[in-house]
């Protein structure tokens, strides 16, 4: 139990601290369109606007899910849940827990075969080449660029989502700590 306590503590500060300064990603998104609108009204329409805010939506949202998990900001169905006990509460919210842990695993799987294509591996190996790159035995191939005008790379974005989704496992998984806790009848 001290194992698990310790967790919680460290992964909710964690995702608290990436999840408080997301939160002013907000303002990012809206210089880049409001720089959009200004440079259509001077006959200078920028091409990489649309795709840069789309890019600053994807990262202000995967990397602020974890701390809205922690703050109980998701969409929930109260119709019935306001009136359980505090211990069916918990035991609803492990099982569900354990649903979204299993869809995120399948989700990052994705996204690190995703991530490797798009810097430039085609094969089966995907998490072995990643680790080829960090380390430096592997060089990266073709690395794949958007289909727009732009071109931007798509690695850094794609990156940016297999972290957050390990970010979003770990938060999941502090949840889950904290249910079994409060199902056993202790305090977090």
């Amino acid at each position: 139990m001290k194992l698990m306590r310790g967790y919680i503590a460290v992964v909710d500060k964690f995702n608290g601290g990436i999840g408080r300064v997301m939160t002013y990603g907000i303002f990012a998104m809206m210089g880049i369109l409001l720089w959009s609108i200004i440079s259509k009204f001077g006959d200078q329409p920028s091409l990489w606007t649309l795709e840069a805010a789309q890019f600053a939506m994807v990262a202000y949202f995967i990397l602020g899910g974890p701390y809205a998990l922690q703050m109980g900001s998701h969409v929930r169905m109260d119709l019935f849940y306001d009136n359980w006990s505090l211990r069916r509460k918990a035991i609803t919210d492990a099982i569900t827990v354990v649903c979204l842990l299993v869809y995120l695993l399948v989700l990052l799987w994705g996204a690190i075969g995703s991530t490797a294509y798009s810097l430039g591996y085609f094969g089966s190996d995907a998490v072995g080449y990643l680790i080829g790159l960090i380390s430096g035995t592997e060089e990266p191939g073709t690395l794949e660029r958007s289909r727009t005008i732009w071109r931007p790379y798509m690695w850094p974005i794609k990156v940016v989502l297999c972290i957050g989704i390990v970010m979003m496992l770990m938060q999941a998984l502090s949840e889950l700590f904290k249910d079994v806790l409060r199902i056993r009848g202790e305090e977090i």
